[in-house]
């Protein structure tokens, strides 16, 4: 049986006991030097906040007197519009990429005149709206900057890293105070919207305690790593202190729309690459566009744009829309295992999608009905195409389209521009049906006005 020595445990003990009073020591050094208050939330308030903006815009509006404008059209005079810019709405906005693109809820800048965004630092700078859908109520916008002038972006969360529970905070410019900050909890996950009616897309809202007010709309909603996991879009008004937020997810599903080459720079790419924290894995490729001809396809894994190796979708959109149309932009990518480069040439959007592929589609000549084209034709109304002229055995013959009907869309999804009519109907194929909404003039000797519906016609 081994003997322990008593000087050598004597020796042991209190060398341990030196070891931890050392680290006490240490220990109340520096809980004396650390500040207590600086605990997640305010690490990732200090993050965020730079990120952060307020939005305000103005719209224009008639003030003419209501009585005024009655008297003179009464007597036959012709009134002039006295048009007056007045601020429309105040919001918060979150700061996407360093280059200043800004995304915010579409009820903020709907109809807006002109917009403007402070920055947390004090800096007022004008913005310009690229995109958004009232569906979504989510809008991109980019800031008028200088050249070199860079941004401080939010980072993203992972699609669905979500506690429910946890700790959320919301960011924003309630009432036009700007900077605000509320705490509160991460209530519930999917929570439906309130109205059965409503036409927002808004399954699965994220809902939270943390006090929202009007102006909040647009900010961010982060957890406390400081990342963005919402945009706060509504508040409920039967309740206390109960808001909502558009889940990460969907953010990253809208921003795979809008911050492309189509959406930012009208150069068609074609390819719907999947946004987020994950691998940039392409979803889709449009047939004929010019990443189908470099041999992208559905599935692929994109690994480096242009040489350089990005971390996420805002990156490789960047560069992406760096590259223009005036060079090819050459791509990394892994599919199947194996590692291949493609190269692909971005077009614009007008050289493919214009008057000559719609008479390829349906076989008729297109105007745009501008304000002078409807004045000089008799029309009371622009906007849309004007049918010029039909081919003889075209589709469009077939379906009885005659000239002077004015197509406004297709499938009731309306087409502002030529570009917009074309990729609806670039998106079906030959034989497939699209329905075009037209506006019919009266027939000859008729005492019929204008007559709207829709017409069937079969593509070529």
């Amino acid at each position: 049986m081994n003997r322990i020595q008593p000087s050598l445990v004597s020796r042991r003990s209190s060398a341990g006991f030196a070891l931890v009073a050392t680290a006490a020591l240490l220990l109340t050094a520096h809980a004396q030097t650390a500040d207590v208050r600086r605990d997640a939330a305010v690490t990732a308030v200090e993050r965020t906040m730079p990120s952060v903006v307020n939005i305000a815009t103005t719209t224009v509006v008639d003030s003419t007197d209501p009585f005024f404008r009655w008297r003179a059209e009464f007597f036959g005079y012709r009134v002039q519009p006295q048009l007056q810019e007045v601020p429309a709405s105040v919001g918060s906005g979150v700061i996407i990429d360093e280059s200043g693109y800004v995304l915010t809820n579409e009820h903020v800048v709907k109809g807006a005149k002109s917009i403007w965004v402070k920055l947390m630092d004090g800096r007022e700078l004008e913005a310009e709206r690229v995109t958004g859908t009232t569906k979504t109520d989510m809008a991109l916008l980019r800031i008028k900057a200088k050249d070199g002038d860079k941004f401080t972006p939010v980072r993203f969360a992972a699609d669905d890293d979500l506690l429910l529970g946890e700790t959320v905070i919301t960011l924003g410019n309630p009432f036009g105070l700007g900077g605000s900050v509320s705490k509160g909890i991460l209530s519930s996950k999917s929570r439906r919207p309130a109205r059965e009616d409503s036409q927002l897309d808004v399954a699965d809202w994220l809902q939270t305690d943390a006090a929202s007010n009007p102006g909040n709309s647009g900010g961010p909603l982060i957890n406390l790593r400081g990342e963005l996991i919402g945009l706060n879009v509504a508040v409920y008004r039967e309740g206390q202190g109960i808001g909502f937020a558009i889940p990460i997810k969907r953010v990253n599903e809208s921003l795979s729309r809008y911050f492309t080459p189509e959406g930012t720079k009208a150069l068609w790419f074609g390819a719907r690459v999947r946004s987020g924290a994950s691998l940039l894995e392409v979803t889709a490729v449009e047939a004929a566009s010019p990443a189908d001809k470099g041999g992208l396809r559905a599935g692929d894994t994109i690994l480096q744009v242009a040489g350089k190796t990005p971390r996420n979708f805002i990156e490789f959109m960047r560069e992406l829309n760096a590259a223009g149309s005036d060079k090819p932009v050459s791509l990394l990518i892994r599919r199947a295992g194996a590692q291949q480069a493609l190269s692909v040439r971005l077009t614009p959007e007008r050289d493919f999608f214009n008057a000559d592929l719609v008479r390829q589609k349906l076989g008729l000549q297109v105007q745009e009905l501008t304000r002078e084209l409807a004045a000089s034709s008799g029309f009371p109304f622009f906007g849309g195409f004007m049918v010029a002229d039909v081919d003889k055995d075209s589709p469009a013959a077939e379906a009885k389209l005659e000239k002077y009907f004015v197509i406004r869309g297709v499938d009731n999804q309306p087409a502002r521009d030529l570009v917009e009519l074309g990729r609806l109907l670039h998106a079906k194929r030959t034989g497939d049906t699209a329905r075009l909404n037209v506006i019919a003039p009266p027939k000859r000797g008729s005492f019929g006005g204008f007559r709207e519906g829709s017409v069937p016609v079969k593509l070529k």
